[in-house]
């Protein structure tokens, strides 16, 4: 079972969003250094030796590099903003605003937080609900005797399912959009689907395995009192930053790294004037910055030493609905076994450049399927490490047998409502 022994202050992570710990501070650099600061760094080292020794050619490295540039300007800008405005406390807020709207009863709060897990992947991206929502929700959890299971797991598993909608939302579906040529608006018209029935299936299992009275231990709870916010000014502009960041991205044909960089921008200067002390390098999610463009540079060379070829196979070229079946799975299976970004982009390689619907099976897979093994995405990693810092500890066999469970339900069901879309 889980067990929350937390305090009710801790809302925010320690050092950047998704970068973690590891700039300066006691102790020095190095013994600061999270394991998968290690990691993030060991494979840019391992991508640069690969271009130096020509095992990958400098003119591929090149291409993918460009690719990523302005995927690690979206990245690092779209974290700093979601980093200040859970600082700003928009989340500790509508949590709070969550807790009591549920009026005591279990039902209720249960598809609030769903709603509110579910919003905040698909508008900030799976990384943001890791990390800055998972220690607010265990944190209201303590104080207001909320079984803190129910909680956790919604917000794990949301993080990964609900990620299907937005460029915005995964790291993947950027990548996605780009290949097939669709804007925001238009990977939502043709994700919305997919979307509603992954999270329909979540609901259910987190409802059966976690929330249910036989699970969750109590008929009531008590809400909580009104929220108050530090600075109502602060957090006015926050939400109105990420307001005008979302509608820049559905409505105006801008680029995605300009808008978030631009919302980036806004919440510094407002927290530059109000909160100046709040504003550090330990801000720039670092680990995700040496992360992603390793993780190209690795897996392109990988491609081109077998990989490609073993996947195609694995693959097929299928562009129907067994096909797009098939992609997934791979998919699912891949990022448990890997980890879902050098699933994708292995995977993504290895799809006919046509086969559009068979793309975004393999999308699916590789945002719903991750849910088994605890590395299957960067987020279930590091809401480990949130779950960890607050005394959270997780039952790892009923983990991973519930995640297989909705991994494979899940998938199944997003990739049938995919193909009534496309």
């Amino acid at each position: 079972m889980v067990r929350d022994v937390s305090g009710a202050e801790p809302a925010r992570s320690e050092g950047s969003g998704s970068g973690g710990p590891g700039i300066g501070g006691r102790g020095g650099f190095v013994r600061r250094l999270h394991p998968l600061d290690w990691l993030a760094g060991g494979l840019l080292l391992l991508g640069l030796l690969a271009v130096v020794t020509g095992l990958l050619p400098s003119e591929v490295a090149a291409d993918e590099m460009r690719r990523v540039g302005p995927l690690v300007v979206f990245l690092g800008t779209v974290i700093v903003m979601a980093e200040l405005t859970g600082r700003a406390q928009v989340f500790d807020i509508v949590s709070g605003w969550v807790a009591r709207a549920g009026r005591g009863r279990y039902p209720l709060l249960f598809g609030l937080c769903v709603l509110f897990a579910s919003l905040t992947t698909i508008t900030l991206n799976l990384d943001t609900t890791a990390v800055l929502l998972t220690p607010v929700m265990l944190a209201l959890a303590t104080r207001v005797g909320i079984a803190a299971v129910p909680l956790a797991m919604t917000t794990v598993w949301l993080a990964n399912t609900a990620s299907l909608l937005l460029p915005v939302s995964n790291l993947t579906n950027l990548l996605a959009a780009e290949r097939v040529a669709l804007s925001p608006s238009g990977l939502a018209a043709v994700m919305w689907l997919p979307q509603l029935a992954s999270i329909a299936v979540t609901s259910l299992c987190l409802w059966v395995f976690y929330w249910r009275r036989g699970r969750r231990g109590a008929d009531r709870y008590t809400p909580p009192g009104p929220p108050v916010a530090g600075d109502p000014v602060l957090l006015r502009i926050c939400s109105v930053a990420v307001a005008g960041f979302l509608l820049a991205i559905l409505l105006a044909d801008v680029p995605l790294w300009s808008a978030s960089l631009t919302a980036m921008v806004v919440v510094v200067v407002a927290f530059a004037v109000r909160r100046r002390q709040e504003l550090s390098l330990s801000l720039v999610p670092w680990r995700l910055l040496v992360l992603v463009p390793g993780m190209f540079l690795v897996v392109a060379t990988v491609g081109a030493h077998g990989l490609h070829a073993l996947l195609e196979s694995a693959l097929g070229s299928d562009n129907g609905f067994v096909g797009m079946l098939r992609s997934a799975g791979v998919g699912a299976g891949l990022s448990n076994v890997l980890n879902n970004l050098p699933a994708y982009l292995a995977g993504e390689a290895a799809v006919p450049v046509g086969n559009h619907e068979q793309l975004l099976a393999l999308l699916v897979g590789v945002n719903v399927g991750p849910l088994v093994t605890p590395w299957a995405s960067l987020a279930t990693l590091l809401w480990f490490e949130r779950c960890r810092w607050h005394g959270t500890r997780i039952a790892m066999g009923r983990f991973l047998g519930t995640g297989l469970v909705l991994s494979v339900a899940g998938t199944l069901a997003a990739v049938s409502a995919l193909a009534l879309v496309t």
